[in-house]
């Protein structure tokens, strides 16, 4: 089973209690589930566990169970990023931060900068650069075909086709 936050696949949502140790490099969701929906209400990174304790541990364990009602309700949510960057985790992470703000994140200070730039339409005209309309990084030439050339975004990789003029 999976779910999709963003534009990122997620493993899960499994219950918490469910959850067996051993987790590297990866961004994980706690939420709370109410009838059909879960609700995300912790986001956190991890390069590595293997403590069982990791997540009753948590510093806002006791939120968790406050605001789902009881550790039943408590569900897990995992991105793998094994090859992945301490960065690239707390970017990811930003985001989600960002867009969901979750319950109990709240308090903690997340430096979130925007991962977009603003050009004037002057900029864009006098540019072959292309920005990707998923997240917003450049998007690179991959193949020239006769009559169409396809991009993709170095960042996550979404495609386009624009015809050759």
């Amino acid at each position: 089973m999976s779910i999709q936050i963003l534009q990122y696949e997620f493993l899960g949502p499994i219950k918490l209690q469910e959850w067996g140790p051993s987790m590297e490099k990866v961004v994980y969701l706690i939420m709370s589930r109410q009838k059909d929906s879960f609700n995300i209400i912790y986001a956190g990174d991890c390069e590595q566990t293997s403590d069982e304790k990791f997540f009753t541990s948590n510093s806002s364990f006791k939120c968790w169970i406050e605001k789902s009602g009881s550790e039943k309700s408590l569900y897990l949510a995992i991105l793998p990023l094994f090859e992945s960057e301490n960065y690239e985790r707390k970017k990811i992470l930003d985001k989600i931060l960002a867009r969901y703000h979750p319950i109990c994140n709240l308090g903690i200070n997340y430096d979130v900068k925007p991962d977009y730039k603003i050009h004037s339409k002057s900029d864009s005209q006098n540019t072959s650069k292309t920005s990707c309309p998923c997240c917003g990084s450049e998007m690179k030439v991959d193949k020239v075909l006769e009559t169409t050339t396809i991009i993709r975004c170095i960042e996550c990789g979404l495609s386009d086709t624009r015809l050759n003029s």
